[in-house]
């Protein structure tokens, strides 16, 4: 392993998640809200969910009447006053997230005009946030088929909001007549408002329509019940939420590029609307490299986005992790690192955020036997870049803004 270019991802990785922690933008967002007459209730939902709440909690303090956070497992990191803390499954929901989920709707009912919700969302509020129309075990189903067939998250969540009782703008619904203030850290591409974490709180710009095309082309197994919601169309009409995003890709990769060019890189950003296969990613950066090996100064290519992958095998692994393991062998020899890291700390159903590889990286793997095209076909990242000391840990982060990849060539 090339030690230094190791280190200096570490780094990197640090202060581009530093930089879009939520704290100081949900602060701001509260803070130039003028509350109604009424009480404060607060909702938050998402894998940022814990970290957004203590913040607003930290700027609202006893205003605060009740509350309810719904989060990842793993992400609640003590108790915040007033409020109630579930924890459910991600990216796939289980019964803890449909018991913080009714937690939420059971403290926005009877609410009045003068009354305010508080909603704080992040992503991976898809996942936490259900209340299922359909058995949950079939939800379930469907949405490890969405996420194996290689689906993008905007088709993903046209499935998702048609099958879910506060999806596609029907909790704003459920909280009237209060009024809603949306807090949105976003982590979906260009910021769509109706698709960050299936737009719970905002009309819906998809059409059953859609919803039937995403069905046909990947050729999803559907229920007759299933079909059935698919045909009834979402909310088209919301008129008591104010919304205001906060966070976003573009601030992690200026982060990364700052972070880059202070340890003497020139960075380069390369887009921070990266959307494709995890692998076909990997191998594009990987030839960014190659391309610019021997600079005359170092240099840090950077892309934002979020990948997606094709599960073809059953190992272990995320999508940033694949990203960097596809790159291994183009670089193999090169005095370069490709890295990729999912900004709210957990790549995939792993506990690594993402994936390192150098030039070093495909000698050490056939030092202990592994082929890493073999371990791709698997979706076996993990292993392989566990073997090869490749693994990036940063432990939950609390907040959630999409993945950096990071080219660095000296």
């Amino acid at each position: 392993m090339n030690q230094l270019l190791h280190q200096h991802t570490e780094s990197i990785v640090s202060a581009a998640i530093h930089a879009v922690l939520p704290d100081v933008a949900v602060v701001r967002a509260l803070q130039g809200y003028r509350f109604g007459t009424g009480k404060i209730v607060l909702v938050a939902a998402g894998k940022a969910a814990w970290q957004m709440a203590n913040a607003a909690s930290d700027c609202l303090g006893n205003r605060i009447a009740d509350g309810v956070v719904v989060t990842k497992y793993g992400h609640i990191k003590g108790p915040i006053a007033h409020i109630r803390c579930f924890e459910g499954g991600h990216p796939v929901p289980d019964d803890g997230s449909c018991r913080g989920t009714q937690a939420a709707l059971d403290l926005v009912q009877g609410l009045t005009a003068q009354d305010t919700v508080v909603f704080l969302l992040s992503g991976g509020g898809s996942a936490l946030l259900e209340k299922p129309w359909i058995p949950l075990d079939e939800l379930q189903d469907i949405t490890q088929q969405l996420l194996g067939c290689g689906a993008d998250i905007v088709e993903i969540n046209t499935i998702r909001k048609r099958l879910s009782a506060v999806k596609g703008g029907r909790f704003a619904m459920a909280c009237a007549p209060a009024q809603v203030l949306c807090v949105v850290l976003s982590d979906v591409l260009g910021d769509p408002l109706d698709m960050i974490a299936s737009g719970p709180a905002c009309v819906d710009s998809s059409t059953c329509k859609d919803a039937e095309n995403v069905v046909k082309k990947y050729g999803l197994q559907l229920s007759a019940d299933a079909l059935t919601c698919l045909r009834k169309e979402t909310p088209k009409q919301i008129d008591n939420v104010t919304t205001r995003i906060t966070g976003s890709v573009r601030e992690l990769c200026a982060a990364a590029a700052d972070a880059a060019q202070a340890l003497g890189y020139t960075p380069i950003l390369l887009t921070d609307q990266l959307a494709c296969q995890a692998r076909e990613a990997g191998l594009f950066l990987a030839e960014i490299a190659r391309t610019h090996q021997h600079p005359d100064k170092p240099m840090a290519f950077i892309a934002g986005g979020e990948t997606v992958v094709k599960i073809i095998g059953n190992g272990k692994g995320g999508r940033n992790q694949e990203l960097a393991l596809a790159a291994a062998p183009a670089i193999s020899g090169c005095n370069a690192a490709v890295f990729s890291v999912g900004s709210d700390g957990t790549d995939g159903p792993t506990d690594a955020a993402g994936g390192y590889v150098d030039g070093d990286t495909l000698t050490t793997l056939r030092a202990a036997q592994i082929d890493p095209v073999d371990s791709l076909n698997q979706n076996d990242s993990y292993t392989a870049l566990q073997a090869a000391g490749g693994l990036l840990f940063t432990g939950p982060t609390g907040t959630n803004v999409n993945d950096v990849a990071v080219v660095l060539v000296r």
